[in-house]
Formats: C-alpha cells, sequence, structure tokens
C-alpha cells in the first residue's frame, strides 16, 4: 500500500485512475481546485485536497499535510478545440503543465517523494523518418506553429520531470483518449463532429494516429505507479493507424455518412497548419517497451473494438484540474 497523490483527480482520466488506484490497495488523496467537486473526489473513493495547482503556496502545503510516496501529475484545463487557434485553447493546460508541474515537484522534493508520474502525448514525435516511433526517437521537434506553445509546456513537463533526481521521474506519453469523458466518448466533440459530415479525411489522409481507451490508460498508469522504472513509456493501443483507415471505421460504427474529402491546401486554409499536420504527416507510437517493463496490455487492443462501445450514451465529463 501506497500513499498516492492525485492532481487532476476529478478529469476523465482521474475518474478512471483514483478508483482503480483504490481497488489495488492504495491511500489515495485527489486535488481539486472547486469545492464543488470534493463530493465527486469522495465518490471515486479517495480524500480530497483543495488546493490552486497554480499557487505555489497551497500546493506545497497540500502535498506537505498528506505527505504522499507518490504524486500522480494529470492536470488539464482543455477549451473547445479550434484547430486556428489551438494554442488559446490549450492555454490554462499550458500553464498547468509548466507552472503546475514546477509548483508539483518543489512539493514533492520538499517531502522527498519517492516517484512523480506525468502526463504527456505521443503527438509532438517528430515528423520524419518511419510512420511508427519509440520512445527513443526525436520529440518535440517542428511542431506545427498553431500548437507550438502547447508542444513546450508538453516539452516542460518531460524536462523537468525526467531531470529530477531526487525522486524516480517517470513520464507517459499517452496515446488519442476516447471513451467517458472524452472529447471522442459517446457523446463527445470530436464523435459529433464526425457524426455531422464535420471531420474530413485532409489529403491521402496518411497521418498516423495512437489511440488508447481512457480506462486502459488509467490501467497503465497503475502499472507504472507500482513498479515502473525512470524514464518514458507509450500508452498506446496495439494499432497505430492512418487517418483514413480509422476514420471511416468510426463514422461507420456511429451509424454517420462517409467522411468527406478535401484536398490539403483546402484544410490549411480552414484549420491551419496543424490540421494538414495532423491529417497528413503525424507519427504513431509503440506500446512495446510498456508491456514489456509495465506488464500491462491494453483491455481494447486496437481502437477498432475500441470505438464500437461510443455508440453507448454515457455523461460526459470534462478533463479539468
Amino acid at each position: 500500500m501506497m500513499k498516492i497523490f492525485v492532481a487532476g483527480a476529478t478529469g476523465a482520466i482521474g475518474q478512471q485512475l483514483v478508483p482503480q488506484l483504490v481497488q489495488a490497495g492504495h491511500q489515495v488523496h485527489g486535488m481539486t481546485h472547486s469545492a464543488a467537486k470534493e463530493q465527486l473526489v469522495r465518490e471515486l473513493g479517495a480524500e480530497p485536497v483543495l488546493a490552486d495547482a497554480l499557487n505555489a503556496d497551497q500546493v506545497a502545503e497540500a502535498v506537505g499535510r498528506v505527505q504522499p510516496d507518490v504524486i500522480v501529475h494529470q492536470l488539464t484545463s482543455i477549451g473547445p478545440l479550434d484547430f486556428r487557434h489551438f494554442d488559446r485553447g490549450f492555454a490554462m493546460t499550458n500553464r498547468l503543465r509548466t507552472e503546475g508541474t514546477d509548483h508539483l515537484l518543489s512539493a514533492g522534493q520538499a517531502i522527498g517523494v519517492k516517484r512523480f508520474v506525468a502526463q504527456s502525448f505521443f503527438a509532438a514525435y517528430e515528423r520524419v523518418g518511419g510512420p511508427v516511433k519509440t520512445e527513443d526517437d526525436s520529440f518535440g521537434v517542428g511542431p506545427a506553429k498553431e500548437m507550438r506553445q502547447t508542444v513546450a509546456a508538453i516539452c516542460h513537463v518531460e524536462e523537468r520531470v525526467l531531470a529530477a533526481t531526487w525522486t524516480e521521474g517517470i513520464v507517459l506519453r499517452y496515446g488519442g483518449f476516447y471513451g467517458p469523458g472524452t472529447s471522442l466518448g459517446p457523446d463527445g466533440e470530436q464523435t459529433e463532429a464526425v457524426r455531422g459530415r464535420k471531420f474530413p479525411v485532409v489529403g491521402n489522409g496518411a497521418g498516423v494516429w495512437s489511440f488508447i481507451h481512457i480506462a486502459d490508460a488509467a490501467e497503465a498508469t497503475v502499472a507504472a505507479i507500482d513498479h515502473g522504472r525512470g524514464g518514458v513509456y507509450n500508452v498506446v493501443d496495439d494499432e497505430p493507424a492512418q487517418v483514413a483507415e480509422w476514420l471511416p471505421v468510426l463514422a461507420r460504427t456511429l451509424g454517420a455518412k462517409k467522411p468527406m474529402h478535401v484536398p490539403r491546401f483546402v484544410a490549411r486554409l480552414l484549420t491551419g497548419e496543424i490540421g494538414a499536420v495532423m491529417m497528413t504527416e503525424l507519427r504513431g507510437a509503440s506500446n512495446a517497451k510498456a508491456k514489456r517493463e509495465l506488464g500491462w496490455s491494453p483491455s481494447h487492443p486496437t481502437w477498432r473494438e475500441g470505438f464500437a462501445g461510443l455508440t453507448t450514451p454515457h455523461p460526459v465529463g470534462q478533463e479539468v484540474r
């Protein structure tokens, strides 16, 4: 049994992670900045801790009071997605990944926390070479201009956590989340865009995406907390796939019309560089290291079977701090 401090306990992954940690026998303290969400933390099985992640003193006091063995950083606050102004929608999340990360690390160092586990994202791999990347490949190089601040914030998390020699720093590069509480949930923003034929295949649709069901992401996180080693793990399913392959399958699964095709230059006019990049140049990620070292395998091995669950209505939450 370990005492675990989860920052972002009421977010999409937090709501999956906290019950799994409790079930595994850990004592869990869930941080939220909203007093209105304290009851939700209790319902998830954790002891609520009220603190604003952007207030260094509050974070230090909260961590100092709990004295956890492990800190888990799942802080996000994602607004409506607008590809032309992508960084704007991630502005608060970027602060949580920079200022929030620094506050949690400082508080953790003050008490000598044994392990620090933080959220990252697969989509920042350099868009050169093969279609599927491992943890050893270049990361955070040459992002689309509309998401430079967002990628810089992700890299900040990774660099600070991996440089923390006083603890075992673990970074989890999650695939694209789908499932309850995500934008690709039964009634999520991306799901509705596919239903409304507002999510087209751009150009050749050769961008490779890696997905992970939100429950599988939580299971991998539990494994990393229990016996992960310092470093980076890709937490993705077994089948990276091109947009031209997975998007029509998703539309068919949802009972929607076949996605439209638009030329790359049109997408750039409508969504900026990022839309074209995500749909035609993105690289996927391999989960071989996570399987090998964490002893973990996704319960939804591929998005093909996982997407089937998106046809079942489910209350949709938000990824919030």
